[in-house]
Parts: C-alpha cells; structure tokens; sequence
C-alpha cells in the first residue's frame, strides 16, 4: 500500500503539474532565462577574446571620392575685339563613386554629382531692352565700365577612367584621371556698370542650358591639375553681334583637390 501510495501521489503530483497552466508558463519563463543567460555569456567571452585591428589595411580600399577645383577661366573663339580682364575664376566641388575594376584597384571608373561656379569678366556688353537682348563689344572709345561679369551656376555629371599607383597601405600616389562632364545651367546672372548706365540680366535665354566637355585630371597626393574643355557653345546661336554668332566655347585650367 505505502508503495502504490507512492506511486498515486506522484501520479497525482504529474498530473497537478500538467494541468496546472500558470505553473507551467513559470517553468518556461525560467527556461528562456536560462538560455538567455547562456547566451550572453558565450557572446561576451568570445567577443573578450576577439580583437578589431584598426590600423590593418583595408584591401577593399577606395579613392578620392571628394573634390574641390580652382581654376582660371578662359573663353575661346569669342568674337572679334573680346577680351578678358580681372581673374575669371571657377570654382567647384561634389562626390565620385570610385569603382576599381582589376585585383590590385589601380584602375577604376568614377561618377558622381557636383557643382560649378564659372565667373568670366570681360568686355561684351549684354542689355536687355523691352525683352530684347542685345551685345555689343564695349572699347574703351565707346563706352567705359567698372563691372561687366557673368556668372553661371552648373549641376555637374561628372564620369572619370581613373589610374593609379595606390596600395592599401599608403594614400600618397601618382593619379591619372580622364573625364567627361556633364553640365545643367540652372541660374546665371550678368551685371555690367558703365558709363551708359547700369544693366542686370538673370536667367538669359540666349545661353545653353546643357553644356559638355573632356578634362583631365593628374598629379601627386592631393594636388593635381586640372584642364577642362567644352566642347559646345556658351551661347546658343540666337545670340549675335553685328549679325554673327557668338559662337565660343570655354577652357579652364588650375587645381584639383582629392579628398578620401
């Protein structure tokens, strides 16, 4: 009897335990504790016995993702009797996705998104009378000025073949960089002060909204020079003097800064 009390009474204590739901969600509490407990404490001795070296070189290594460019600006076939004065600066800068495509990353393609401010001072008077502009090349005979600029605002498309000398485990390298550039004129804005009065003229139509051209970019470290060429006109041909076209082009030249 002691014996099939026994066995009653541990029969009955299983069933008490099964049936009962509240005691059984405690017990499965406890057991997610537990593996949780486990857990954290694998995870924090093999994270004690892991070590990041931050000064390993990094074989998957990228350059000059940034750029800043400086350059004097120079107008081509312009019309007779043009001329600059002043500095005509260009100043621009963006991001270029660089994309190396052989096993060492010496040579890689880029392209990424920019903007450029191109200021050109010079002597061809632009006005705008009742909605009709007009240029004229102004000579010292006919008209003198203190001020006669225009400048442009572009968004820049820029695509680069790029080569260099670079390993992952230094930054100081040779670079040769051949682009094309694409370029949205999205503002522009012309002032010219003389003796004849004073003229403002924003967002003229007579100048090319898209314009495009091939650079070159190559030096050592940071430093590198710049020459850039467009390869279609500054003015659409709508824009004449004395019945010609103002068919010119620009070229810059100065300094590139790579950054990363």
């Amino acid at each position: 009897m002691v014996e099939g009390a026994s066995l009653e009474s541990l029969y009955m204590g299983n069933c008490i335990v099964g049936s009962n739901p509240i005691l059984s969600a405690k017990i499965n509490v406890m057991r997610i504790y537990l593996v949780l407990i486990a857990f954290f404490m694998t995870f924090c001795v093999t994270a004690q016995t892991v070590e990041t070296d931050f000064d390993a070189p990094d074989s998957l290594y990228r350059e000059d993702q940034f750029y800043l460019t400086i350059s004097y600006n120079i107008l081509q076939k312009g019309p007779s009797g043009l001329r600059q004065n002043k500095f005509s600066t260009g100043l621009s800068g963006g991001f270029l996705r660089d994309m190396p495509f052989n096993k060492k990353r010496t040579w890689a393609v880029a392209a990424g998104l920019g903007y450029t401010l191109a200021v050109y001072n010079q002597n061809m008077g632009i006005v705008d009378v009742n909605g009709v502009t007009t240029y004229q090349i102004l000579n010292s005979g006919n008209v003198t000025y203190s001020k006669d600029k225009l400048a442009l605002h572009f968004v820049d498309l820029p695509v680069e073949l790029r080569w260099r000398d670079s390993s992952p485990e230094g930054h100081k390298f040779w670079r040769i960089h051949l682009g094309v550039k694409l370029s949205y004129l999205f503002y522009d804005q012309y002032k010219l002060i003389a003796s004849t009065g004073t003229s403002k003229i924003t967002n003229n139509k007579d100048l090319n909204d898209f314009h495009y051209g091939v650079y070159l970019a190559t030096g050592w470290n940071t430093w590198s020079f710049y020459a850039y060429y467009g390869l279609n006109p500054l003015f659409k041909s709508s824009a004449k003097i004395d019945g010609q076209a103002i068919d010119m082009n620009t070229a810059n030249f100065g300094l590139m800064f790579y950054i990363l």
